[in-house]
């Protein structure tokens, strides 16, 4: 019975050394309950050699995404908007917000082309494209050049954050989904540490072979990504069914791991428009972009003004890209915390509001605190450490209730793309006319925290009353064992996380 709480499983079902019943790797003869952990390995070794195999890969891949995408506040910082004449009017902003258009709108696309492809093929494609697109960015000559090369990159950069969460929602239960969300979304937070370490040093080589240091900074970071591609072609992780280094054993007992847990992938499945139609026809769906969207403006805007706002507080240069890293760093270290506490209570709901409610601390005292610098560097970190933490449990929480692999390839993809609307928002909510004090954007970027705080009070109330309803519900109901896959966690016999 798949869809259960933890509680209900049994844990003999994985540890018990009974001889192993005649399979197919990807086909069960027998329930999945009755597959037996392999005698050679232990569960606890098994999910450790998944997370070696997945996890340091994927969380590479999304550092070099986000460090690409966010690394023009750092190379401004050091004079693109003054080369390129770009300083007065929102110029600047629209070079930003233009790489969300196609970021949007090919979110779901790409995350059918990666079921429909192996993942280590479609993403290390991606990554070349936008490691290739990064580098040209520091050859451009003109406003034009600039937004082509955004654009080129939202293009590319599409699959990234979608597919990870696809593919990392494929391999754990639920109950050991979140740290390893929240460590490869960390793989943000790092990028902005590490950015800043970088752009602090690559900036020294401001007028080498007569580039700005701010070229530079696109030049060798795009470099470094499209070297790493070539190596992530062989190294990114496939879906369970496809990996080569499991044996046929640990093959199938990952997959009845899985099963019991969220009910039968349907990985042969191909993916249709009538797929995407039905998942929309659930309004938990809609509710799940809102939860991100609401988490997007303040996070992006943070991630692309905090050097802007830290050099307004009188930093040189070198000293604002280093005075950008600690806020990242104890987003990091916060992140796991949490992350490490909703596992081990099981429950995902408290642990979205309660960094949500440190997020909005942090944008109230820059709201109201203007002649503080410490203070107001202070808040910084409430606003990273909250927004970055609060963010993986939302996407882990609404992607690991998503069963089987088109509702989760759809769903993820639906959350990421709408959310990232917020991108746009943030953009345009933090102008030059309102520096230093950036009151629009504080009290924008406070409004849409609070719409993330109901939107997941009403997913969590959604959730809850659907859980009860099926359990008062007659739990038989004569559906065969194809047509609970087809439904996936709309089964009568799934159970929601909360």
């Amino acid at each position: 019975m798949f869809g259960k709480k933890e509680k209900d499983i049994p844990s003999a079902h994985f540890d018990k050394q009974e001889p192993v019943p005649r399979y197919d790797a990807n086909t069960y003869d027998v329930a999945p309950e009755l597959v037996a952990c392999p005698p050679h390995t232990t569960e606890s070794k098994l999910v450790t050699k998944i997370d070696l195999h997945v996890i340091p890969f994927l969380c590479i891949m999304y550092l070099l995404a986000f460090l690409d995408r966010v690394n023009i506040a750092n190379a401004n910082v050091f004079g693109l908007s003054k080369e390129l004449k770009i300083v007065d009017g929102n110029k600047y902003n629209t070079a930003l917000v233009i790489f969300f258009v196609p970021y949007i709108l090919f979110e779901i696309p790409s995350n059918i082309l990666l079921k429909k492809m192996k993942p280590r093929i479609w993403l290390s494609i991606c990554m070349f494209g936008f490691g290739l697109v990064t580098m040209l960015q520091g050859f451009v000559q003109s406003y034009g050049g600039l937004l082509t090369t955004r654009f080129f990159l939202g293009v590319f950069e599409t699959g990234m954050f979608p597919g990870a969460f696809y593919l990392i929602g494929m391999w754990y239960r639920r109950h050991e989904a979140q740290k390893r969300y929240s460590f490869f979304f960390s793989s943000t937070t790092l990028a902005g540490a590490f950015g800043g370490l970088l752009a602090s040093a690559i900036g020294k080589m401001d007028g080498v072979a007569g580039y700005k240091g701010w070229r530079w900074i696109f030049i060798l970071e795009g470099l470094l990504t499209v070297l790493v591609s070539f190596a992530f072609f062989f190294l990114l992780p496939n879906f369970p069914e496809e990996v080569k280094w499991l044996t046929d054993e640990e093959r199938a007992y990952v997959k009845a791991r899985l099963q019991i847990d969220q009910g039968a992938s349907a990985r042969e499945r191909p993916i249709t428009l009538r797929d995407v139609g039905n998942v929309f026809r659930d309004p938990k769906i809609i509710v799940g972009g809102f939860m991100y969207l609401g988490l997007i403006v303040p996070a992006y805007s943070y991630a692309y003004f905090s050097p802007s706002i830290i050099q307004s507080y009188g930093y040189s240069p070198i000293q604002t890209q280093l005075h950008s890293v600690p806020p990242w760093a104890a987003a990091f270290a916060f992140s796991m915390v949490v992350a490490w506490f909703s596992d081990k209570l099981k429950h995902r709901f408290l642990f979205t509001l309660f960094p949500i409610s440190i997020c909005i601390s942090g944008f109230a005292i820059l709201l109201t605190v203007h002649h503080h610098r410490q203070v107001q560097y202070a808040a910084l970190f409430l606003v990273a450490m909250g927004a970055y933490t609060a963010m993986p449990v939302i996407v882990c929480w609404f992607n690991m209730n998503l069963g089987g692999h088109h509702r989760r390839a759809i769903g993820s993809a639906w959350q990421v793309g709408f959310g990232n609307i917020g991108g746009i928002i943030a953009v345009y909510s933090f102008l030059p006319k309102d520096r230093p004090y950036y009151t629009p954007g504080y009290s924008i970027s406070i409004a849409f925290v609070c719409l993330s705080a109901l939107s997941c009070c009403t997913y969590f109330a959604m959730c809850m009353w659907q859980n009860r309803s099926r359990n008062k519900s007659v739990r038989d109901v004569g559906l065969t064992d194809y047509e609970k896959t087809e439904l996936g966690d709309l089964s009568p016999d799934y159970r929601y996380l909360l």
